[in-house]
């Protein structure tokens, strides 16, 4: 195990550039630390989702996510290092197909809503992809591992099975859009 922070603040960061894990200095507006930093919302949005008094089998999909969110941050902060694998993104495919065996089909378009976690995860669902979004952005400039795009994009799809698991769950039903809605007048003054 390495060290641990004994100093929170260094002042090394204070003129704009941050230190990567393998010791390399970028600045901290840069498309690695953007993507990295992405999944470290996403992370702390999956935690706000499980604080919201998720059931424990849903809690504890989702803690494992995050430790493996975790690794994937760590990652895209350490350039040539690999931690997410054919077998994480495997993982979540199984958990997705069986929340989604529960669930009726889809015939319609959902807006974000429902009950407090199920909107909370909706945003999880919506960091997720900005995340996926940098990462691919990223590895048209870097290299990066193949299977941490894999991984944020089976986990987009997982979390938005979720908002609707959550959603029964709470005793609701998704927000459906509805394309027909009678739209507000424009008053003119």
């Amino acid at each position: 195990m390495g060290h641990r922070l004994s100093k929170i603040y260094t002042r090394t960061g204070d003129s704009g550039s941050t230190g990567l894990g393998d010791g390399s200095r970028v600045e901290k507006d840069s498309l690695r630390v953007d993507a990295y930093g992405t999944v470290d919302e996403l992370n702390s949005q999956i935690g706000l989702v499980i604080a919201f008094g998720v059931d424990e089998l849903i809690a504890n999909q989702l803690l494992d996510i995050q430790h493996d969110l975790f690794d994937l941050g760590s990652e895209l902060c350490i350039p040539g290092y690999s931690a997410i694998n054919e077998s994480n993104i495997e993982t979540l495919e199984r958990i997705l197909d069986e929340h989604n065996e529960t669930l009726p089909a889809l015939k319609e378009f959902i807006l974000p809503g429902g009950n407090l976690a199920a909107a909370s995860c909706h945003v999880a669902r919506t960091v997720c992809r900005r995340a996926e979004r940098l990462s691919v952005s990223l590895a048209h400039e870097e290299a990066i591992n193949p299977p941490v795009i894999k991984y944020l994009n089976r986990l987009s799809d997982l979390l938005f099975v979720l908002c609707r698991v959550l959603a029964r769950q709470g005793g609701q039903s998704e927000v459906l859009w509805d394309k027909n809605r009678r739209k507000p007048e424009i008053r003119e003054s």
